[in-house]
């Protein structure tokens, strides 16, 4: 409706409407998850208000978690057939409705439907495949930094939301605290429908850092089909390195979003940390998260991922060690925030990598999404096991030791992927 003079008007400027682009998806990024955050400062209100059990909320956040990452491998799918603006809207709307209708419920079963069921679908529309589109279509250079710059979405979603989501339920009650979410989802819905285009080509433009006078038509393609995700999954499921990812992913799952993203706050409180302390200590890790995925992206490209997925695995198993023994003071926390922060989604760009030597760049793409699948699996294990846990044994502790030797033992399995040697250039290329 207004992308074609906000174009010319930024053309003006010698400004690409690409940035536009990165724009309204860096915002649908950070609402989707600050959506799938959002949830874990309601577990102990909820308890309270409803007697319902940790282990019984959780079960809900871990259908939303699974439901998120197996959307992922078909949400490219959908944003082929439909365009990019019908799934952002769609997705923005559906989290929306989501988190306001959970407001009136009464019953276990409602929060399933809506933080699960809803929640897990609207936020899977996109993913985080809807980065990788918009690098992909929008840009021909700095691919990588917009890819890291979107990664890092997830970050500044926790660290806007949750800090005033911890002050409004304590002062007002965990029902006003969705409204930030839902209207920023809202707004955010109503900018993608007025500028969000599919591609360059819809406004006459080339792409970013292509030849201005190349612009055309976009390519015609057949439809894909919905099938194809299946297909690509039955042609690697016989390769090593795929399940490697794929566990190690699910590792990164079960230590990050299912575990710490859901029960921190809950953690904390079982040491006498309210929820606003607890919720600025999750906003500290997302501010140094922001500054790792961006920094990880820069280093994947110059040395071996596998070191860095290393490390990144150990430091974080190794912090989740030291939690519980953090005596959850103001330096304890914050050595925790560093340290578990800077890599909290930096194992990212890495593994994108290494999907993409050993499978090439037309499949890399998909199979991510079903790496990143294992990712949401594992943190729907982990946001159900730790709410188990608790119940049963009144303590975190367990689930924590869980994690942090599952991040150990990730470590050390990335080395099963084998280095690929980089391919020779051919002959006639070198004889030029």
């Amino acid at each position: 409706m207004f992308a074609h003079p906000v174009s010319r008007w930024l053309a003006r400027r010698g400004i690409h409407f690409s940035w536009v682009m990165v724009a309204l998806a860096f915002l649908t990024m950070l609402s989707s998850s600050a959506a799938l955050g959002l949830p874990g400062a309601f577990l102990q209100p909820l308890s309270r208000e409803f007697g319902w059990n940790v282990d019984q909320i959780s079960s809900a956040l871990a259908v939303r978690f699974a439901l998120f990452g197996l959307m992922g491998p078909f949400s490219a799918i959908l944003m082929e057939r439909y365009g990019l603006r019908r799934i952002m809207c769609t997705a923005m709307v559906l989290v929306a409705f989501g988190l306001l209708l959970a407001t009136r419920m009464s019953e276990v079963w409602h929060l399933v439907a809506l933080w699960g069921l809803l929640l897990g679908f609207g936020t899977g529309l996109t993913a985080v495949v809807l980065g990788a589109v918009v690098a992909t279509r929008w840009f021909d250079q700095r691919r990588g930094l917009v890819l890291g710059m979107l990664t890092a979405s997830a970050a500044t979603g926790q660290l806007v939301f949750l800090p005033a989501a911890a002050w409004l339920i304590e002062h007002v009650g965990w029902r006003m605290a969705v409204a930030p979410v839902v209207a920023c989802c809202l707004a955010v819905a109503l900018l993608a429908f007025l500028l969000a285009r599919d591609r360059p080509q819809d406004l006459g433009l080339a792409p970013y850092g292509a030849d201005p006078h190349a612009a055309a038509a976009p390519p015609a393609t057949a439809r894909p089909s919905f099938l194809a995700p299946l297909q690509v999954l039955r042609a690697v499921s016989g390769n090593r390195t795929f399940w490697v990812l794929f566990g190690t992913f699910f590792v990164c799952g079960l230590s990050t979003n299912g575990l710490i993203q859901t029960h921190f706050i809950s953690l904390c409180g079982d040491f006498g940390l309210a929820a606003l302390p607890a919720a600025s200590v999750l906003a500290m890790m997302g501010a140094f998260d922001f500054v790792g995925t961006i920094l990880s992206g820069w280093l994947s490209d110059r040395y071996d991922n596998r070191k860095l997925l290393f490390w990144y695995y150990g430091l974080r198993g190794l912090s989740l060690f030291w939690l519980p023994h953090s005596e959850f003071t103001l330096y304890g926390l914050s050595l925790f925030a560093m340290f578990y922060g800077l890599d909290w989604i930096a194992t990212v760009p890495p593994t994108v990598k290494l999907a993409a030597a050993e499978f090439g760049k037309e499949k890399a793409g998909m199979v991510f999404g079903w790496v990143f699948a294992g990712h949401q699996i594992g943190g729907a294990i982990a946001a159900y096991g730790a709410g188990l846990v608790r119940t049963q044994m009144l303590t975190y502790t367990p689930a924590l030791y869980a994690a942090g030797a599952a991040c150990l033992v990730a470590a050390l399995v990335v080395f099963l992927i084998r280095r690929r040697a980089p391919v020779p250039a051919p002959a006639a290329a070198r004889s030029a």
